[in-house]
């Protein structure tokens, strides 16, 4: 007997997802919810972080975008991870909802691509604590901080750039309308692009000074 799945919005149409029950919240529900709750974080580092005058205002962004980055990785990729039929949801569980509603804007998620499935498990499992550690490394000025943040950032860049690369050489035909391929696809992913880019670069640069001056000090001490 020939398997069958139940009619979804994803590209492709012929896409078996047994099972399939629709979004119980609306798009404009889910970014709402998203949204409040991203902000909620992010506003309680800045204020948080804004008691203590040893930490720069740069830093205090950082220590924003660690946060979320984080909470991100460890939340929604991990639970994406881990629950391979989330399509398949009943309750209405918001992670769920998201990755219902993200799908549209690549399908392999509800499909379970191997590719991404494994970027994103990676991510949450190894990432994720990584950006919290970084986030209390740049709170307590501790001295692998900028090495910390580096790593992190190269990983990140690493990641976004084996998912666009795979989907690029499997035709780049995962989403349901223009309208998702460039809100979620692109946009939802752009930030995984420039943030960790412009980090890394700052890092790279305090790095090689810290490394001069560490070297000054040598040729200084040798010369006495």
């Amino acid at each position: 007997m020939e398997e069958t799945g139940n009619p979804h919005p994803y590209v492709p149409t012929d896409l078996l997802l047994p099972d399939y029950v629709p979004p119980f919240l609306s798009q404009s529900a889910i970014l709402c919810i998203y949204g409040v709750v991203s902000l909620v974080v992010v506003s309680t580092v800045w204020i948080s972080s804004g008691f203590s005058r040893k930490i720069a205002k740069l830093d205090r962004l950082l220590l924003c975008w660690w946060a979320f980055t984080g909470l991100t990785h460890l939340i929604l990729e991990g639970y994406f991870a881990f629950a391979p039929e989330f399509y398949k949801d009943k309750s209405g569980f918001f992670l769920a909802e998201v990755w219902k509603e993200y799908s549209k804007g690549d399908s392999r998620y509800a499909a379970r691509d191997s590719g991404v499935v494994s970027v994103e498990g990676l991510t949450a499992v190894f990432e994720g604590p990584a950006c919290l550690l970084a986030l209390y490394a740049i709170a307590t000025r501790k001295s692998y901080s900028y090495i910390l943040q580096f790593a992190i950032s190269l990983g990140q860049l690493y990641g976004t750039a084996v998912y666009f690369i795979t989907a690029y050489l499997e035709g780049d035909n995962f989403a349901a309308s223009p309208h998702y391929y460039y809100a979620y696809y692109i946009g939802a992913n752009a930030s995984w692009v420039v943030i960790p880019s412009l980090i890394a670069l700052r890092c790279w640069r305090k790095i090689c000074v810290a490394v001069n001056v560490a070297d000054q000090k040598k040729t200084k001490t040798k010369t006495r």
